[in-house]
C-alpha cells in the first residue's frame, strides 16, 4: 500500500507559489500511490452552498476530482480554516472527509490521523470559537448570506482562528508528541497531525515495535509532505523537476 499526506496548504489565491507548487504536486504517476490524505487547512478559509464554491478553489477541485477518478482514494480531515466540507466533498464528490478524528489502517499498522488542532486543551478561546463556527447555529444562519460576503465572512474568521490558535511551533510539536505517546500506549501504531506546522518525524520502539508520530509541517512554507510505503514513513519536501 502506498499512501501520501499533507496539510496547510491554506490555499487562497491559484497565482501563489504554494498553490502552483501544490499543484505539480499532484500530478501522480499512474500507480504511485493509493490513497491521498489531506490532514485539514488545504483551504485558507472555506464555505459552499449548492455547489457555489470560491472560484479560486475550483483548480484545485478539479485536480482532487480527477484524481478520483483515476481511483486513488480521497481522504479529507477538517481543519481549523476548513470545515462543512463533507456537504461539498461527499455529497458531490463522494470523497472520504473526517470531522476531527480518523482510525486507519495502512497494512497492518493502526493509524490515528488528525488535523491536529484539538490536541492543545489548554487554549479555551480557540476551542471555544471552533465550537462556535461548527454549531448547528452558525451553519443555520451562514445559508441565509449572500455568497460575496460569506467568503469576507469566512476570511475574517480564517484571520481570528489563525491568532487564536497560535502557538510557537516547538511547543505544540511537544504537546502533539507527548499527546502521541499516549496513543501508543492505545496500541496506535502512528499518530499523525497537522497543524504545528513544523515537518517532524520521531520513531520509538515500544515493546518492540516501531512507534511512528509525524507532524507533517505547512505545506505553504516547506512543502512538505509524508510517504507511506509498505510500512515504512517517510517525511520529505517537494521540489518540482526543471
Amino acid at each position: 500500500m502506498k499512501a501520501v499526506f499533507l496539510s496547510d496548504a491554506h490555499l487562497r489565491n491559484k497565482d501563489s507559489d504554494s498553490y502552483r507548487r501544490l499543484l505539480s504536486f499532484l500530478t501522480f504517476p499512474e500507480g504511485a500511490i493509493d490513497d491521498l490524505f489531506i490532514l485539514g487547512d488545504l483551504f485558507d478559509f472555506w464555505f459552499c452552498r449548492n455547489s457555489n464554491i470560491y472560484p479560486e478553489f475550483v483548480t484545485i477541485i478539479e485536480r482532487l476530482v480527477n484524481l478520483k477518478k483515476r481511483g486513488i482514494r480521497i481522504h479529507l480531515c477538517e481543519g481549523n480554516h476548513d470545515f462543512f466540507l463533507g456537504d461539498y466533498f461527499t455529497k458531490i464528490h463522494n470523497m472520504l472527509v473526517y470531522t476531527e478524528w480518523a482510525d486507519h489502517t495502512l497494512d497492518d499498522i493502526r493509524v490515528l490521523i488528525s488535523h491536529g488542532d484539538t490536541v492543545d486543551r489548554t487554549n479555551k478561546k480557540y476551542l471555544f470559537l471552533r465550537k462556535l463556527l461548527r454549531s448547528k447555529l452558525f451553519y443555520t444562519l451562514q445559508g441565509f448570506i449572500p455568497p460575496l460576503i460569506l467568503w469576507k465572512i469566512a476570511q475574517l474568521s480564517s484571520t481570528v482562528s489563525k491568532e487564536l490558535s497560535t502557538d510557537k511551533a516547538d511547543i505544540l510539536a511537544k504537546k502533539m508528541e507527548t499527546f502521541s505517546l499516549k496513543k501508543f500506549q492505545e496500541n496506535y501504531d502512528a499518530v499523525i497531525l497537522g497543524h504545528c506546522h513544523k515537518p517532524l518525524l520521531r520513531q520509538h520502539v515500544i515493546e518492540g515495535r516501531r512507534k511512528t508520530f509525524v507532524s507533517l509541517g505547512e505545506w505553504r512554507i516547506h512543502y512538505s509532505y509524508l510517504y507511506y510505503e509498505d510500512g515504512r514513513f517517510t517525511l520529505s519536501r517537494y521540489e518540482p523537476s526543471a
